[in-house]
């Protein structure tokens, strides 16, 4: 199949011309027509398949082929969960919509915002936006959306998992016309509070996936250790990195601290790197990605800040020194490496703060997983057992017959009575053994 047989306008095919576009992937042979019949969508496929191209052609071709609603307004708005992938959408924007007349902008947090009110009263035709910054913009009525004709959501799953529902719902509320087409891209179908939001926001979507979240990725080798401590993964990590020598690799943690620490300690080991967390303004964000991106720094010590949307072709390694909290979030991990058909691996130190994560990214990806060993740095650390459930306490029947008063509370060896020993960790207390809260009495 070729692009010129999706349907798509031909003056959009000339545009894209200069992209070297050879055939859709498959994600944009299912989607785009969708799109172009103006249906709502749910899509899902893996990361590095083509999705953003399964938007952005069809909001152009609507473009093309119809009349703004209101001339005020931005045609089409692209919500994602970071400002790095809003970059990476926008930098892909910006090469579809050459040669066009549209007008585009980038309205994400960190960044100067009197700047973006200026960028917004020039009246874009397309805006890639975080909600949170977005809803500034709604509140403060430098943007309206009532004209809006097309609603993209990008990883909504991740919107969802960052807490931005309740924007999404208030973007939802400011472009509620009729004819607004919402196309909505995720990880997974199976997110429960993403499909609850899909059907308050889209209207009887059409559904596509392309393969599953939990889809083996054929060129990304995969391997997992097990590791006793902080310092046993230090020295793991640094052993691996000196075995492999990697052109470049991204190395994820689990907090900022975590972030700057290890990338410390690696520059102090000689290696060029960079660290990369949310709370940066954004300058500081863009000045790290566009080096790590240009291959003058070799390592990357980031958060899942970076975990999703970046295109990197160098990266030939990834290593998950802490297993994310979140179960999708590893494959969007690993799939930054293993890009444009070049080999990958993914390498995970599991210690015992991460066995339940482990244990759950094994029951999504529907595999059981080994550990290898990394000779001269093998650990003690075996894996936790799991918690056996606790057995229900039975009730006491109705005392009958003289003497059941003073059986119902045991004694002591002294004969005292004694508090039943069951009370120590109730019957409801769950697996962690927590007690449950206990009503203040009224004063």
């Amino acid at each position: 199949m070729s692009f010129d047989s999706l349907g798509l306008d031909s003056r959009l095919l000339k545009s894209i011309s200069h992209l070297d576009l050879t055939e859709p992937t498959e994600i944009q042979q299912r989607a785009i027509p969708v799109a172009l019949l103006g249906h709502d969508l749910i899509a899902s496929s893996r990361t590095g398949s083509g999705k953003t191209l399964a938007f952005l052609l069809p909001a152009l071709h609507r473009m093309l082929r119809n009349k703004a609603l209101n001339r005020n307004d931005p045609r089409v708005l692209v919500l994602t969960p970071t400002r790095e992938l809003a970059n990476q959408v926008y930098a892909q924007l910006r090469t579809v919509v050459l040669g066009t007349r549209y007008t585009t902008a980038r309205i994400v947090g960190g960044e100067n915002y009197n700047d973006q009110v200026k960028a917004l009263s020039r009246n874009p035709d397309v805006i890639i936006a975080t909600p949170g910054r977005l809803v500034n913009h709604l509140d403060e009525r430098s943007l309206f959306l009532n004209g809006l004709e097309l609603l993209v959501m990008d990883e909504a799953d991740r919107m969802l998992d960052l807490g931005f529902a309740d924007q999404l719902r208030q973007i939802n509320a400011a472009a509620d016309h009729r004819r607004r087409q919402t196309l909505m891209f995720s990880a997974t179908l199976d997110h429960a509070d993403m499909n609850v939001l899909a059907q308050e926001l889209l209207k009887s979507p059409t559904r596509v996936a392309v393969g599953a979240g939990n889809d083996q990725h054929t060129d990304i080798a995969q391997r997992f250790y097990l590791s006793d401590h902080l310092d046993h993964k230090q020295a793991q990590l640094l052993a691996m990195l000196k075995e492999a020598q990697p052109r470049q690799a991204i190395v994820f943690t689990a907090t900022r601290a975590d972030t700057d620490r290890l990338a410390d300690l690696l520059k102090g080991e000689g290696y060029s790197t960079v660290a990369l967390s949310g709370e940066m303004n954004q300058a500081e964000r863009n000045r790290i990605m566009d080096e790590f991106s240009r291959g003058r720094k070799q390592l990357l010590v980031t958060t899942d800040v970076a975990s999703r949307g970046l295109d990197l072709l160098h990266v030939s390694h990834v290593f998950n020194f802490d297993m994310p909290k979140h179960t999708e979030e590893y494959v969007h991990r690993i799939g930054r490496t293993g890009r444009a058909g070049s080999k990958g691996d993914a390498i995970s130190l599991v210690g015992p703060k991460d066995w339940q994560s482990f244990k759950r990214i094994e029951a999504f990806l529907q595999q059981k997983l080994s550990f290898s060993v990394l000779e001269g740095f093998e650990g003690k650390f075996k894996g936790l057992k799991p918690k056996k459930p606790l057995k229900p306490v039975a009730k006491a029947g109705p005392a009958k017959g003289k003497g059941a008063a003073q059986s119902a509370k045991p004694k002591g060896p002294e004969g005292k009575k004694v508090a039943n020993r069951q009370r120590k960790k109730p019957a409801d207390a769950g697996e962690q053994g927590f007690a449950p809260l206990r009503k203040k009495k009224p004063s």
